[in-house]
């Protein structure tokens, strides 16, 4: 029986989602959850690697598994043997055909940017603060530029090991709700600190150290060394991922 979750998490604690030997992911304590429920190992495959640090809303997992549970029970046993800062949101039995990775059709992350003189001790794990005023309309002037099906090695991270760094850009916006600016863009797939380097050349054009044009050039130039700096990690949120409708899964986010 193949089960998907939808999960949500702080991503604060955690040297990102991966399983690892030098620190916690956050698949770690999913899969540990998932162990007590089932008396059984299990492992789990995600529809994005967050990094350390980042944060999710509608991070979806699957796994496979000869018990035979409630789905109720799944989702509440689940939760009762998380930490606090991770949790399920709903589950649900898939075809075998599915797959949380491949059988996704998009992914939408948003950045956030708390834009003002003064620091937030309540949002500091949540969203990037730099306190010189940000032009958020250089800054979609600049995205523009990003929109469509590219060559994005000058937004990779250099241990990135995606087989490709051509990506499809659907939709990137940049809104100001007050002291807060949300960089959210939506893409087929993402390399790795994609979005984070994309954020932290759009930071730079916004307090008018370099024109919109830039952005373009940047892309252009395939070279990661031209694309100044990478956005912190805990300013950005995995919103959501987008299924084909035969799967019939939650959208969230």
């Amino acid at each position: 029986m193949r089960i998907a979750i939808g999960i949500e998490y702080d991503g604060t604690a955690y040297n990102g989602w991966q399983r690892q030997s030098h620190g916690v992911g956050v698949q770690t304590v999913i899969e540990n959850a998932l162990s007590k429920i089932a008396n059984e190992s299990i492992e789990t495959i995600c529809a994005g690697r967050t990094d350390s640090g980042v944060h999710a809303i509608a991070q979806v997992v699957h796994f496979d598994s000869k018990v035979k549970r409630a789905m109720r029970n799944w989702l509440f046993g689940i939760n009762s043997n998380l930490p606090d800062d991770v949790n399920a949101c709903w589950v649900k039995i898939v075809d075998q055909n599915f797959h949380a990775r491949f059988s996704a059709i998009s992914r939408s992350y948003r950045y956030l940017i708390f834009n003002k003189s003064v620091r937030s001790s309540l949002h500091r794990n949540r969203a990037w603060w730099i306190h010189r005023p940000l032009n958020e309309f250089d800054m979609q002037r600049a995205a523009d530029h990003l929109l469509g099906k590219h060559d994005f090695s000058a937004f990779r991270a250099a241990g990135c090991r995606a087989s490709t760094p051509i990506r499809e850009i659907s939709n990137i916006r940049i809104n100001r709700d007050g002291d807060w600016i949300a960089i959210d863009v939506t893409a087929n797939a993402f390399l790795q600190h994609m979005v984070r380097n994309i954020a932290g050349l759009l930071a730079t054009i916004g307090q008018g150290e370099a024109d919109s044009a830039w952005a373009k050039e940047v892309l252009e130039s395939c070279d990661r060394k031209k694309g100044g700096v990478a956005a912190p990690a805990h300013g950005l949120t995995l919103m959501k991922i987008v299924y084909p409708d035969k799967f019939d899964l939650p959208i969230v986010g």
